[in-house]
């Protein structure tokens, strides 16, 4: 099991939302820089970081501080947030950027999707993220009519290899992870399935690890120490 430490941006700041509302914000950890060194030091193979200023307004309000993330650190790190033309990506990919998350342009945007596949198919992550299996947008304030599961096999149709998939009732939350519709979509595509939203515990990793996903990113119970990143020996 891989977990992916998740650093989420807003204004500068590292937080955390309560079910994707901005209203219900919290500061968490130290500075993102901080941050980020702490969690090499504890032994990440991977970090998460997330716009949340870009996925509102549709374009990256935070690249110049995830350049300098990307510089401090020797591990790979994933973005996602406000990522919607071919020049947002190109700019990740040219200060380090291992895996680029498309969301809303995914759903929004198929000629953007299928270029973005088509040139940098091994950096590009699609993150479906859902309420009450709908898949949702824009910072996660608009639901469209798209069921999850049947994005998920267009998106593996259109040559996406890698899928985060988030519950958002859960998120930041410590409840769990939905494991119903994370099984439900892991069985439905063979993509990657990287999970998302609500883990709370070791346990709830290792309920992951028995439905064959191999990936989760983890923020809240990580900030809160109840998951540490030398769990993912299980």
């Amino acid at each position: 099991m891989r977990i992916i430490p998740a650093i989420d941006l807003i204004n500068g700041k590292c937080v955390r939302l309560y079910q994707g509302d901005f209203s219900k914000t919290t500061e968490v950890g130290s500075d993102p820089e901080s941050q980020l060194l702490r969690f090499i030091r504890d032994g990440a193979k991977m970090i998460h970081i997330v716009d949340l200023d870009g996925a509102r307004l549709g374009k990256p309000k935070q690249y110049e501080l995830i350049n300098k993330l990307c510089s401090l650190s020797n591990i790979p790190i994933e973005v996602g947030g406000g990522i919607r033309d071919m020049e947002t990506i190109e700019n990740y990919v040219s200060i380090g950027v291992s895996r680029i998350v498309l969301g809303t342009a995914a759903l929004e945007r198929e000629d953007f999707l299928k270029e973005a596949l088509d040139k940098y198919n091994e950096y590009i992550v699609i993150g479906i993220d859902a309420i009450k299996g709908k898949v949702a947008t824009r910072g996660w304030e608009t639901v469209s009519e798209f069921e999850y599961i049947d994005f998920a096999k267009k998106m593996e149709s259109l040559g996406a290899q890698t899928i985060i998939y988030t519950d958002i009732s859960k998120d930041g939350t410590l409840s769990g992870p939905n494991l119903r519709e994370l099984n439900q979509i892991s069985k439905a595509v063979r993509c990657n399935i990287v999970a998302s939203g609500g883990i709370r515990n070791m346990d709830d990793l290792q309920e992951l690890k028995n439905i064959g996903i191999t990936e989760a990113i983890v923020g809240k119970a990580i900030y809160t120490g109840q998951v540490t990143i030398m769990g993912e020996r299980i």
